[in-house]
């Protein structure tokens, strides 16, 4: 299945499901409250001209692997960790699947396409199959860091934290439909032009294994957001260095998934 939340062409959103090329209401007015009611997934009426928006507008926590992918631990100078490396967002990081990015000029702006996974079913120190079956799906994300901030101290949260500057989505698309074990394709391309390519199955640490180990000092719930990690090729790690400019165009594609599609707006 592929669930979203919609925009309604009066105004509003809906979590939906989609039938084809057309959206399906669910009984909630996004995929943040519909996974939290725990409900059945029972096709509604359709909505014509919806649009896919963020997906999951408030989660209760927001979980990131840093350093999971073996070209990027190489690109940035780090050993291969024994455990993930973690990190925290805020709900108000996270914009949609088209929406700007509008951020201060002056940044060091970089670009971090990730898989990011969905929790469906609460779980509590859980074990690898418990964590693998509490899955409810997977989405896109890119982890746009601001560099220059995340490098001030060795703590990262104020590079990764700023609002409005994590989009995610489209889709929310069920383990039935994709399985990124076998090895999903994740790109992400500025202004047109491929920066990152590599392979879900080549992640150090997967899916299953993130939520099982963050579960253990931390309860998981249903509508709960684990970015996965970014591979190699981001800007901060390249020579010269590359950062995003204002009016960039920031693309992050996962196999089966879907496209996001981001213009880069930088104010005053």
């Amino acid at each position: 299945m592929r669930l979203a939340t919609v925009g309604r062409p009066g105004g509003g959103t809906t979590a939906a499901v989609r039938h084809g090329d057309a959206w399906h209401a669910l009984p909630a007015p996004d995929l943040s409250a519909f996974l939290r009611a725990g409900a059945p997934v029972r096709a509604g009426a359709e909505i014509p001209g919806a649009v896919p928006v963020l997906p999951l507008p408030t989660p209760a926590k927001v979980l990131c692997c840093g350093l999971n992918y073996t070209e990027h631990i190489r690109e940035m100078g780090r050993e291969l960790p024994s455990h993930p490396t973690l990190f925290a967002k805020f709900a108000d990081t996270l914009t949609g699947p088209q929406d700007d990015l509008v951020l201060p000029r002056g940044l060091r702006i970089d670009w971090e396409a990730e898989l990011a996974v969905v929790v469906g079913a609460p779980l509590h120190r859980a074990d690898r199959a418990t964590a693998l079956a509490g899955i409810a799906g997977y989405t896109a994300a890119n982890d746009v860091s601001v560099r220059d901030w995340q490098n001030r101290t060795t703590q990262w949260l104020q590079g990764k934290a700023w609002d409005g500057s994590c989009p995610v989505g489209p889709e929310v698309v069920t383990p039935d439909e994709v399985d990124p074990a076998a090895g999903l394709a994740v790109v992400c391309r500025v202004n047109g032009e491929q920066v990152q390519r590599a392979s879900t199955g080549t992640l150090v640490f997967d899916a299953a294994d993130l939520l099982a180990y963050v579960s253990s000092f931390t309860l998981l719930r249903p509508g709960d957001l684990v970015l996965t990690g970014t591979p190699g090729g981001v800007g901060a790690a390249r020579d010269p260095q590359r950062f995003l400019a204002d009016g960039d165009v920031l693309e992050t594609s996962i196999e089966g998934i879907g496209t996001l599609r981001n213009t880069v707006r930088l104010t005053d």
